[in-house]
């Protein structure tokens, strides 16, 4: 099966990683991908609907390999109580970096795709862009009696009606965390929240239904 997909650069990951990255964009109006065209890439990534185990077929035949299945959800936004979140300073961000480092060790960013520190450097990255405002809008966070953070969540609005959660962690505080980030949202008057997880995740899985959530789609992350 032919595979048609557009190559597009991914200038801000080159940079970061050190590593020549490029994404297969697929359109039945794009040219067929071949070897020789991904030959001058060093990390080609593709990310395809579960369900097209054709598409999965084929790009395994072009050299991809399986990296991590995916599962988006959504959920509608609803008035909560105000669990206590405060909104992160800079000043919180040292603190920050070294939690996402901890708990995002293991994402589609790791080895041997990348550097054994790549994942932990790249949501360290994130969070401090949310505190600041960059990508993100905003980084909410909870604190213990010693006033060290325990818990954090990341969010974004995606347009007049969505926002998307980016990152979230915080042992034993998950439902604290989607109050906050629904409280977040209905203060904007959206309507709906988005967040992604990996298929293995099953406490963020979890966590997610009991909030009300509802799978959307589901997809594969594959990697060349």
């Amino acid at each position: 099966m032919p595979v048609h997909a557009n190559i597009e650069a991914l200038n801000w990951e080159t940079q970061f990683f050190g590593i020549n990255s490029a994404i297969a964009r697929f359109s039945d109006d794009a040219g067929i991908l071949t070897e020789s065209g991904l030959a001058k890439w060093s990390r080609v990534q593709a990310k395809i609907p579960a369900h097209r185990v054709d598409l999965l077929d084929a790009l395994q035949q072009l050299g991809f390999q399986l990296v991590e299945g995916e599962v988006d959800f959504c959920l509608p936004v609803k008035a909560c109580v105000d669990p206590g979140a405060e909104v992160a300073q800079e000043s919180d961000i040292p603190h920050l970096r070294e939690l996402a480092a901890q708990v995002f060790a293991q994402s589609r960013f790791r080895a041997p795709w990348y550097a054994e520190d790549a994942s932990g450097r790249f949501y360290a990255q994130w969070i401090e862009n949310a505190v600041r405002g960059t990508f993100d809008n905003q980084c909410l966070v909870f604190r213990d009696q010693k006033q060290a953070i325990r818990a954090f969540v990341s969010l974004r609005q995606l347009s007049e009606s969505d926002a998307r959660i980016g990152l979230l962690a915080g042992r034993g505080a998950g439902k604290a965390l989607m109050e906050a980030a629904q409280r977040w949202a209905h203060q904007r008057g959206l309507t709906t929240l988005r967040v992604a997880t990996q298929m293995g995740n099953t406490a963020a899985l979890k966590r997610y239904i009991q909030s009300g959530a509802v799978p959307e789609s589901t997809a594969y992350w594959l990697y060349r």
